[in-house]
C-alpha cells in the first residue's frame, strides 16, 4: 500500500473516531446539563457502569450467549435454505415457475405477524424464537441469490457452452462465482434483519437475551441497563456485519485481481 493511500485511510479512521467521540460527549452532556432528564436518557458513563455490573454478576455472558445462539441458528438456517433455493430458482426456470407463486404469497407476510403462529405450533421455547429469526433473515438471502444468478453475464455462459463445458462445471465455475457478490449482499442484509427479529423474539416468553434485558430493564425502570441492552444489540449487529464482510472479502478475492487487471 502506498504512503498516500495509507495516510488517507488513517485520516478516514481518525475522522470516524472523532465522530464517535463527539457523539458520546454530546450524549454525556445532554442529561448531565439537564437538557433531557437522566430518568429518560442515561449518560454513557452510567450505561458503561451498568454493563460492568452485568459482567461482574455473570448476567452479561448469559444474555449475550442466549442472543448469539438464537441469532446464529436462525441466520445459518436462512443462509443454507435461502442460497440453495435461490440457486435452484435462478438456474432452473421451470422449478421457479412452480415454487415462485407460493413464495410470493409467503413473502408478503411479516415475520412479526406470524409470531403467534410460530408460538401456537412451536411453543414459547427456543424453537419459536429461532423460527422468527429464520423467517425474517430468509427472504433477503433468497431474493439476492436469485438476482445474482439471473444477472450472470450471458456471454460467459455461452462461451463456456461453446467450449463443451458441462452444466455442473458451468454452474460451479461460472454461475456460482459470478453470483457470489450478490449472494453476500443478501446475507449481510439478513444479518441486519436477524438482529431486528431477535429483539422481537426475545421480548415474548424469554428469560434471557439482550432483547429480554432491554424490555425487562424498562419494566423495572433500570434505565441504564435498558440502554446497555440497546447498545449491546447494536454492537452485536455491527460485529455480525463485520464478520460477514470479512468472509465476503476472503471468498471474493478474485474480484480484486480482476479489477486491477481491468
Amino acid at each position: 500500500m502506498s504512503a498516500h493511500k495509507l495516510t488517507a485511510r488513517l485520516g478516514g479512521h481518525a475522522w470516524g473516531l472523532a465522530g464517535v467521540v463527539g457523539f458520546l460527549l454530546l450524549w454525556e452532556l445532554v442529561p448531565r446539563l439537564g437538557i433531557v432528564s437522566d430518568a429518560y436518557l442515561s449518560p454513557p458513563s452510567q450505561v458503561a457502569e451498568a454493563i460492568w455490573q452485568l459482567a461482574r454478576s455473570g448476567a452479561l455472558l448469559k444474555h449475550v450467549a442466549a442472543s448469539l445462539q438464537r441469532s446464529l441458528w436462525g441466520l445459518l438456517l436462512a443462509i443454507g435454505l435461502g442460497v440453495t433455493l435461490g440457486l435452484l430458482m435462478g438456474w432452473f426456470t421451470r422449478f421457479e415457475a412452480i415454487v415462485d407463486p407460493i413464495l410470493q404469497l409467503f413473502r408478503q407476510t411479516s415475520a412479526f405477524a406470524l409470531f403467534p403462529v410460530f408460538i401456537l405450533f412451536l411453543g414459547i421455547g427456543e424453537l419459536s424464537k429461532v423460527a422468527i429469526i429464520f423467517w425474517a433473515s430468509f427472504w433477503p438471502v433468497l431474493l439476492s441469490t436469485i438476482g445474482g444468478v439471473r444477472q450472470v453475464d450471458k456471454l460467459l455462459i455461452h462461451s463456456a457452452r461453446s467450449m463443451g463445458a458441462s452444466n455442473v462445471f458451468m454452474f460451479r465455475k461460472v454461475v456460482l462465482p459470478a453470483a457470489t457478490p450478490s449472494i453476500f449482499t443478501g446475507i449481510r442484509l439478513a444479518g441486519t434483519y436477524c438482529v431486528t427479529a431477535l429483539v422481537a423474539a426475545e421480548m415474548i416468553g424469554a428469560h434471557s437475551g439482550l432483547g429480554f434485558l432491554t424490555l425487562n430493564s424498562q419494566e423495572v425502570f433500570q434505565i441504564p441497563a435498558m440502554y446497555a441492552g440497546i447498545l449491546l444489540l447494536a454492537l452485536l449487529g455491527l460485529a455480525l456485519n463485520t464478520i460477514l464482510a470479512w468472509v465476503e472479502r476472503r471468498l471474493t478475492r478474485w474480484r480484486k485481481g480482476l479489477t486491477l487487471n481491468a
